[in-house]
């Protein structure tokens, strides 16, 4: 693995992040596809409590303190619980970069970190420090994706009643 390019894949992908979203409203923010979707707004504030209470925090564990058990997440939960969709757009966006630059600056300091480390987790087995970096990174693009997709039903709410086919399929 190349552990560099993942900081710095991790670095683009919040930059990336912003620019996705720099040009969104309040309410635009707000808004879901259907009621099972989430909004960007809840997608932002995903990424900030995956970046603090998931990720960083569980390579940690597995680096330096093998054996001891992970606090819990509750990922789905925590949109509902937390209330993420009521929350303000640019603060959540901050909260994230804020975060993101933490865990950037925590990686940075580590000096040559074992990710061949192994902790055992109770769904996926054997999982080694490696796995919960490059999970780290590729949740980013998943979530990048979503952000495009939510950008793609703003714009088709946008342009409405014009239809957009020529464009491409979708």
């Amino acid at each position: 693995m190349d552990f560099a390019a993942c900081q710095e894949q991790l670095r683009q992908n919040g930059d990336l992040i912003r620019q996705l979203v720099a040009d969104i409203t309040e309410a635009q923010a707000k808004l879901k596809p259907s009621p099972g979707d989430w909004s960007i707004l809840e997608v932002l504030n995903h990424l900030y409590d995956e970046e603090r209470e998931d990720f960083r925090q569980r390579l940690d564990y597995i680096l330096h303190r093998p054996g001891e058990p992970w606090p819990p997440t509750d990922p789905q939960g925590w949109v509902t619980s937390r209330q993420y969709n009521a929350r303000d757009l640019s603060s959540s966006l901050q909260n994230f970069l804020d975060e993101r630059q933490k865990s950037l600056a925590w990686l940075a300091s580590l000096d040559h970190p074992n990710l061949d480390q192994t902790e055992t987790h109770p769904v996926m087995g054997d999982f080694q420090a490696g796995d919960m970096l490059g999970s780290w990174v590729v949740h980013d693009i998943l979530h990048l994706r979503q952000l495009i997709e939510l950008k793609h039903f703003l714009l088709e709410t946008l342009v409405r009643p014009y239809d957009t086919r020529y464009a491409g399929e979708w």
